[in-house]
């Protein structure tokens, strides 16, 4: 369990969690959504701090939920927002997308929520959610696209940016580009039924800006993925600094405009 902490590349810093206690169902699951109705039992795969998970357990109410992540801070943090909206009956635990601890066919819907691409092996991954996924059952799974990400003005700071996260993540064993290939993974999973789509964040207006800036600019300099960049070698702390810079003078741009491209895939169980 602690090797697969250690490859979340993000870690936990509060500029991190920040970005995790923004997401909802709607901006994160909206591909899902249509496809659930009260009554079913669901696994949530990588729960974070809960906010996807309690709006996904409310919808599916009175449906079992079971949300898993391998952080103890993370499954802290979604047991406590459970119990604040009053869905004392969630059940929310450490535990591995590669070995659940789960029976098979023990659920109707699978989600994943930028997981996949954390993991050596996505298709394995898949696979296990396959197994406890009754027949007929879906398994929703959603990644980022970091080379699909796309920006402007273009501070060559940010640039800088992208390759260098890309090659942190792989030096960790994951794919940052995952997102277009899931797919792929979901096929070699198994999966037969698979309808792939895509969809975006988008941050323009001044507060989303500012917000997403920091929060890289921080990440950058105080979180983990600084930290790994600066151990394995990857960067220097000059170079960082200058990315943090970067990320704030493209926020100061009135026209600034970034798009976080994500994959998705619904597949029948």
């Amino acid at each position: 369990m602690a090797a697969e902490t250690d490859r979340y590349v993000h870690g936990h810093h509060d500029s991190v969690l920040r970005s995790h206690r923004w997401r909802t169902a709607a901006n994160s699951a909206g591909y899902l959504l249509d496809r659930l109705r009260p009554g079913l039992d669901l696994l949530d795969v990588g729960c974070g701090p809960g906010t996807i998970t309690v709006e996904l357990a409310e919808r599916v109410a009175p449906g079992r939920v079971v949300a898993i992540d391998v952080a103890d801070v993370a499954v802290e943090a979604t047991r406590a927002l459970a119990e604040e909206h009053g869905l004392p009956d969630v059940l929310v635990r450490v535990d591995d997308v590669t070995a659940l601890d789960l029976p098979d066919d023990s659920v109707d819907v699978v989600h994943a929520h930028q997981v996949l691409q954390h993991l050596a092996d996505p298709v394995g991954a898949l696979r296990e959610m396959r197994r406890v996924c009754r027949p007929g059952g879906l398994v929703a799974v959603r990644d980022a696209d970091y080379a699909g990400m796309t920006w402007f003005p273009e501070p060559p700071a940010m640039r800088e940016w992208c390759s260098l996260y890309r090659r942190v993540a792989r030096a960790a064993g994951g794919e940052p580009d995952a997102g277009r290939r899931l797919s792929t993974w979901a096929r070699e999973a198994g999966f037969t039924d698979v309808t792939a789509t895509a969809s975006t964040w988008c941050y323009a207006e001044p507060d989303d800006r500012a917000w997403w800036s920091g929060l890289w600019a921080e990440r950058m300099t105080e979180s983990a993925v600084g930290t790994r960049a600066l151990r394995d070698g990857h960067a220097t702390e000059a170079q960082l600094r200058r990315i943090a810079a970067g990320w704030r003078e493209w926020a100061r741009d009135d026209g600034a405009w970034f798009a976080v491209l994500h994959g998705e895939v619904l597949c029948r169980a």
